[in-house]
Formats: C-alpha cells, sequence, structure tokens
C-alpha cells in the first residue's frame, strides 16, 4: 500500500434544499468526521471538494460545498463518490480494519483449504458482511464477525473463516 491510496468515505446522494446545499452520505464510523479529512477527492483525484457540514438530514448530512451555489449544481454532483488519502484518516486499534484493507485478501477455512478471495465489504446496518467468491465458485456473504472470522492477517493477506453449516 502506498501512502497517496485513497480510501473512499462518502458519496453525495443529491442535493437538499434550493440553496446548493448538497445530501452527504459518510462511510465513516463517526458519519461527522468526513469532514475532519481536509479536501476530499474524486477517486482518480482529478477534482476536489471542501466541505461544510450544515445538518444532519434523511438519509445523510446536509453539506455545502465550496463553489457549489444552486440546486442544480448540488444535484449534478449525486453519485459522485468522495475519497481522502488514506495518511489523512486515523490509525485503527488492532482489531478493526478500513474495508479496503480486506478486500482482495486470500479466504481460507480452519483447515487450510482456498475458499476464494474477499471481492467486496458491505454493510447494509446490522454489521459487515465480507462477500467471498472465487473462478468457478459461488459467491457467499459472510456476517464479519469473530465468530466468523476468527483471523485476520493483513501481513499474510489473508483471513480464515470458520463456515457456517449450509454455506460450504
Amino acid at each position: 500500500m502506498t501512502t497517496n491510496e485513497r480510501i473512499c468515505v462518502g458519496a453525495f446522494a443529491g442535493s437538499f434544499g434550493v440553496a446548493g446545499e448538497v445530501r452527504l452520505k459518510s462511510f465513516c464510523a463517526d458519519p461527522p468526521a468526513i469532514a475532519e479529512y481536509g479536501p476530499l477527492y474524486t477517486e482518480d483525484g482529478s477534482r476536489s471538494f471542501s466541505i461544510t457540514l450544515t445538518r444532519p438530514v434523511a438519509g445523510g448530512l446536509g453539506a455545502r460545498v465550496q463553489g457549489v451555489q444552486t440546486k442544480e449544481q448540488a444535484e449534478a454532483l449525486q453519485g459522485v463518490s468522495l475519497f481522502v488519502d488514506r495518511s489523512r484518516l486515523p490509525t485503527l486499534p488492532d482489531d478493526e480494519y478500513y474495508h479496503s484493507d480486506l478486500i482482495g485478501l486470500e479466504v481460507r477455512d480452519t483447515g487450510g483449504a482456498v475458499l476464494g478471495q474477499v471481492t467486496a465489504v458491505h454493510n447494509h446496518g446490522a454489521g459487515d458482511l465480507l462477500e467471498v467468491g472465487g473462478p468457478g465458485r459461488k459467491v457467499v456473504l459472510l456476517p464479519f464477525t469473530m465468530a466468523v472470522v476468527p483471523t485476520v492477517d493483513l501481513a499474510a493477506g489473508r483471513v480464515v473463516v470458520d463456515m457456517p453449516e449450509g454455506l460450504e
């Protein structure tokens, strides 16, 4: 990993009101923390955005974006994902991980057999799910809990899973 690696921390989810405010979806554990990381960028770094949070709104946070003054300008940002340089994010405790650290890790069962790799991490409100897939294998969603994923070894590039019955 390079120090300039960008991590997705949120996305513009549409406009809010008529004066150029945006609805911002934060992917941060503490949603308002998204405003503390300095300018946010598109994935390729071609555009940057300075934001100021205004208030909580349905489905996210209300925010002002420097240079955005109309509802139409705010609407044009809908769907743009927001990234920050990894170096701007806090260091995590040993038992916490950024989703980008998990994607691509090899997945093995407790007996050492390769099951595939982590292809995505999802959270639909009840906790993180690891999407595990690989060539010739069906995609499986596994709860990212200590019971199901007892070992995460970033240095070795793998996770060990205790596959729940019925998912083998």
